[in-house]
């Protein structure tokens, strides 16, 4: 039940991913200069390294970065009286910026198409949601369905950008993969129970032991400079969902939407949404998985090369 038989250790060249985009291209030889610099001394690799995770990170978390941005923008100066209310120009903004990075190549259009069914996803549960009174958006718009404004959608698809971009910024490659068979049937499972809790039937913790069985033999091994590092799957899908959690915190704040609980004044989203939003985000890696197949880890080849390079340093 753990390994997925796509799964292939064959060699897989590729460039870097950010040369895909024409205007980034000087900056990569520049930035291959440097490497070349900070790996004549270990110490300075180490940092090297750490710094170019963080870029990884930052590059990865584009689409989201200007959805936090354009709430906090639109919280602190957006006009009140404005013909354009809030929320449409905040859809008009994300699909521009969602045009712009296909047009500019930084999200395939396969990347694209799983987006898309994930905002589907996420939109028509945002309708049920809101039409049980789980969360509103208390400010008007033109651009909606029932109480949903259509911006909402591209709150789920900063979660799918990432992960693709992501996946391809550091190469993911795996050992104990849980077969995405298995994948499908819990993420069906875990779509089902956010309407079925609503009706006394809750699974949540069925859920999130069959996660764990699932992810826990997992590990993902991600390329940040020379050499492939590695972390438990499911660690890594935990702080993923908690920077999600995090971002929440924000679109709470900037009142983009609100629980019952902050109508009367902000506080904090509880910490019990991150299992919601980890089981939420279980969706959405499923569905990258299909298009990025998970490739497994040379394990003793990524030791060797680590091992030389430690050697010629």
């Amino acid at each position: 039940m753990q390994h997925d038989e796509i799964l292939s250790s064959a060699p897989h060249a590729s460039a870097s991913a950010a040369a895909i985009w024409a205007p980034l291209r000087p900056f990569i030889a520049a930035e291959a200069r440097l490497a070349a610099r900070a790996a004549k001394a270990p110490w300075i690799a180490a940092l090297y390294e750490f710094l170019r995770f963080g870029v990884k990170q930052g590059w990865a978390c584009l689409f989201g970065g200007i959805a936090v941005a354009l709430m906090l923008l639109t919280w602190r100066f957006y006009p009140a009286n404005a013909p354009l209310a809030r929320y449409d120009f905040l859809f008009l903004c994300m699909l521009g910026v969602q045009a712009a990075l296909l047009a500019t190549k930084l999200e395939t259009w396969e990347e694209a198409k799983i987006i898309l069914i994930y905002h589907l996803v996420g939109t028509v549960m945002e309708l049920f949601k809101t039409a049980t009174g789980s969360w509103i958006y208390p400010e008007p718009s033109l651009i909606r369905i029932s109480g949903v404004p259509l911006f909402s959608g591209f709150m789920y698809s900063c979660i799918g950008s990432y992960l693709c971009r992501v996946w391809r910024l550091f190469d993911f490659r795996f050992t104990g993969h849980p077969s995405r068979r298995w994948l499908m049937a819990l993420s069906a499972a875990v779509y089902l129970n956010f309407f079925t809790d609503h009706y006394g039937l809750d699974m949540r913790l069925v859920l999130f032991g069959w996660a764990a069985l699932l992810f826990a033999p997992a590990t993902v091994h991600f390329k940040v400079w020379r050499v492939h590092r590695s972390m438990p799957l499911l660690l890594g899908l935990f702080l993923v969902s908690l920077f999600i959690w995090l971002s929440e915190n924000i679109g709470t704040f900037t009142r983009v939407w609100l629980y019952p609980q902050q109508a009367h004044g902000w506080a904090m989203v509880s910490p019990a949404k991150l299992g919601s939003w980890f089981l939420l985000l279980i969706i959405s890696y499923t569905l990258v998985s299909l298009i990025n197949r998970p490739r497994a880890m040379n394990v003793r080849e990524n030791a060797l090369l680590s091992e030389r390079q430690k050697q010629a340093a």
